[in-house]
């Protein structure tokens, strides 16, 4: 396996309106041979690295050998002094600020998939966007705003800011939670089902009991079982837009 991992020169810049940002990449594996077929970004939690999504993202590589997984440091140091990192400031965040502050990390995102795509030859429709906690909600975000800039988001402990107002037409959200969350509680990504299905968006919901604010193992299985056997619903409407009508049920005049 290729792999670079902890090598504090591996960077990708990504333009934030006119400023220019590192994003320093601790986990960027490669395929073996060959060039990569697909593209796992993953983004981090509050006070880690992307160190920290090492078990998901090897799991993703062991079942996706020709995928190009990559996994970001998040710009800013934690709050206060604490180790690790985080894509948007905790303390002092309220209901009030808590959307201005992540809409204050969201143009980093865009960018930073778009180079990456560019630079490993990966379409959008072949990329899936992932994160944990502060991550998931950065994923679920820029979906909303960038519609099909991945084709899959894998969402774990997250939620949204605010109730999105449209469904990604494009992308296929997946919800991972522990139902015994106590950082964000597992609620979040019930009601985000609940709102993606009232707006006839193409989700799924995995909630596992008695686990916490964690990319837990059953919840890892529970993503490598969606992203095998899940069809994204606009395939089945494409597919069936594709099939002609059957003799005699076409319209007609009576």
């Amino acid at each position: 396996m290729k792999r670079r991992l902890t090598d504090a020169r591996a960077t990708a810049v990504a333009a934030c309106g006119d400023n220019r940002r590192m994003l320093q990449t601790p986990i960027e594996w490669l395929p073996d041979s060959g060039a990569p077929e697909q593209l796992i970004v993953l983004l981090h939690g509050w006070c880690a690295d992307g160190r920290a999504m090492a078990p998901l993202a090897q799991a993703l590589r062991l079942a996706f050998p020709q995928a190009a997984v990559i996994a970001p440091d998040a710009p800013h140091a934690a709050d206060g002094g604490r180790r690790g990192r985080q894509w948007y400031p905790v303390d002092g965040l309220t209901p009030q600020n808590w959307a201005e502050r992540v809409g204050g990390a969201l143009p980093l995102i865009e960018p930073f998939l778009r180079l990456q795509q560019q630079r490993l030859g990966v379409t959008p429709a072949a990329t899936a966007l992932g994160g944990f906690s502060q991550g998931a909600i950065l994923s679920l975000e820029t979906v909303a705003l960038h519609d099909g800039i991945a084709g899959r988001v894998l969402a774990f402990g997250g939620c949204y800011v605010r109730p999105p107002e449209a469904a990604p037409r494009l992308t296929t959200v997946h919800l991972f939670h522990g139902g015994a969350d106590q950082i964000i509680p597992a609620d979040g990504s019930r009601n985000a089902m609940a709102r993606l299905a009232e707006l006839k968006g193409d989700a799924t919901v995995d909630i596992a009991d008695d686990i916490g604010h964690e990319v837990h193992p059953v919840l890892i299985d529970c993503a490598l079982q969606r992203l095998r056997t899940h069809i994204p619903l606009r395939t089945w409407q494409a597919a069936l837009g594709a099939v002609p009508p059957l003799p005699g049920t076409g319209d007609h005049d009576d």
